[in-house]
């Protein structure tokens, strides 16, 4: 390990983002201290954090200075473990589903990192033919939880800022088509920013870990990415690498960084457009309506041509053709876009009568639950099979569309109460981090023990629980040093405040 230059150039990165962070907090701290003592004097008390917080004179420092506290751990960890509503306009129950879809996904790879390293390999055969086995084999739709918060933050944020400078006659003011090439440009670089320093960091450990554990472990890790990462960095980088073969990959999971970027670029255009006037909107509505039925199409062809069949011992049956593919990911993103939309345009509003409100909450629980545990233990014969793959996802994006606009609008009741808990806010602001963390946090934990597992269901639990404290650990620190400070620098070169 010591031998190999990246390990040296991933320490050193580490070692500089954590001088930084100790002299930035340093600094932070000396500074609240200065204003303290200043409104002291001015006003007798430190009672009102605002008068705490009140900005010294701009000088030819105030730059560097604000570029050097984006790395704040003080500023940076009260953000991430605040659990007021930083927007009043922010939809509360997005944490919620955030965390309890990252809490299954970490629960999905809990399996498979012991199903990997179990002496009782047959149990795991008996474990998959159990009816409740689906929550796990069917754990995909998780991430297209996801994806659909993706699509409507996206839409939210966006429509909100492209409507909220009216002109004279009242009508929201356009950019030309320069500048608005030109700005959201822009807006894909920032994401790009924000996205991409904690995804390379993790790769990097990702792959130091992998060759350690290939060198050192009693174990035969099946993953490559000691093999595959340094050759084929760049794609992920890119943001390209869900198009290329399994055989290919680094960092089997991060075909879901892939997807939400590609989704997030072709929606950055469909917004662009449909921002320029009616007739814009109308044929972005047209548009958005044929991709979705395209991508069903495709979906359904595909599944055909190979035979998909759809089981629970086979979660993740045509990787390459369909899995990790945005025609088969896109529909809940789209679905996300959508709701945003009628969200911004009821303004958070809505009446409905009880009966309604009744059956739509039936019918939304009901599709989840069908589509997590509709396969049986025979599995789905291939035409049903290929009907599940192209339309499930969707069906899934529309259940979580209903929840969201329920909790939005008052119709939410328990549901809304835990969704919405405040406790959730510091996880779900987490989530990303720990998304990319966890798969590392269980490939130490696995190829470090010099013996095997033995499979039960308590072990799995147990072991589930401290995956998941431990992936939020380690994302907490990983959000404090290559998260949180691009998000502030972003900020920044927006003209925003830190």
């Amino acid at each position: 390990m010591l031998q190999d230059i990246k390990f040296h150039i991933l320490s050193a990165v580490t070692t500089f983002v954590l001088v930084l962070i100790l002299i930035s907090t340093a600094v932070d701290y000396c500074l609240s201290k200065d204003k303290d003592v200043e409104v002291t004097k001015q006003y007798g008390t430190t009672a009102d954090p605002d008068l705490s917080k009140k900005s010294v004179k701009v000088g030819i420092f105030e730059l560097p200075k604000n570029v050097l506290l984006c790395f704040s751990a003080i500023t940076n960890g009260r953000r991430i473990l605040n659990v007021d509503h930083l927007n009043k306009e922010s939809i509360a129950c997005l944490h919620g589903l955030r965390f309890f879809s990252i809490s299954w996904i970490i629960l999905v790879h809990s399996y498979l990192e012991v199903f990997a390293v179990a002496d009782n390999k047959t149990l795991r055969t008996v474990t998959e033919r159990s009816y409740l086995y689906q929550t796990i084999s069917n754990g995909t739709f998780s991430v297209d939880t996801f994806f659909f918060i993706s699509g409507l933050l996206l839409t939210t944020t966006y429509l909100k800022r492209e409507l909220k400078t009216p002109t004279e006659s009242g009508e929201a003011q356009r950019d030309g088509i320069g500048l608005s090439v030109a700005k959201n440009i822009l807006l894909i670089l920032y994401r790009y920013i924000r996205l991409t320093p904690a995804y390379l960091f993790v790769l990097g450990l990702n792959e130091l870990a992998i060759r350690y554990y290939h060198n050192f472990s009693v174990f035969s890790p099946a993953i490559i990415d000691h093999i595959s990462c340094p050759e084929h960095w760049w794609r992920n980088a890119l943001y390209i690498n869900n198009f290329y073969p399994l055989t290919e990959f680094c960092m089997l999971w991060s075909w879901y960084m892939s997807n939400d970027m590609q989704f997030f670029v072709i929606a950055i255009v469909l917004l662009a457009i449909a921002a320029r006037n009616e007739k814009c909107f109308r044929w972005i509505v047209g548009t958005v309506v044929v991709f979705l039925f395209t991508s069903w199409v495709v979906t359904f062809i595909i599944a055909m041509q190979y035979k998909y069949v759809a089981r629970i011992e086979e979660p993740f049956a045509l990787f390459d053709q369909l899995y990790d593919k945005p025609w088969l990911r896109i529909g809940p993103y789209l679905i996300g876009m959508a709701t945003g939309y009628l969200l911004l345009r009821m303004k958070y509003k809505m009446v409905m009568p009880k009966v309604v409100v009744f059956g739509a909450w039936v019918l939304s629980l009901g599709c989840l639950l069908v589509l997590v545990y509709g396969l049986g233990r025979d599995g789905l014969v291939i035409p049903v099979s290929a009907f599940y793959a192209s339309l499930g996802h969707t069906a899934w994006g529309l259940a979580i569309a209903w929840i969201t606009i329920a909790c939005s609008t008052g119709y939410g009741g328990p549901i809304d109460s835990v969704l919405s808990f405040r406790g959730i806010y510091p996880l779900s602001r987490l989530t990303y981090c720990a998304y990319l963390i966890h798969p590392v946090i269980m490939c130490i934990t696995s190829f470090e023990m010099d013996g095997p597992f033995h499979l039960h269901q308590i072990i799995m639990l147990i072991v589930h629980f401290g995956n998941t404290v431990a992936s939020f650990v380690a994302a907490f620190l990983i959000s404090l040093g290559f998260e949180a400070p691009f998000v502030g620098l972003i900020k920044i070169m927006t003209g925003g405040k830190r």
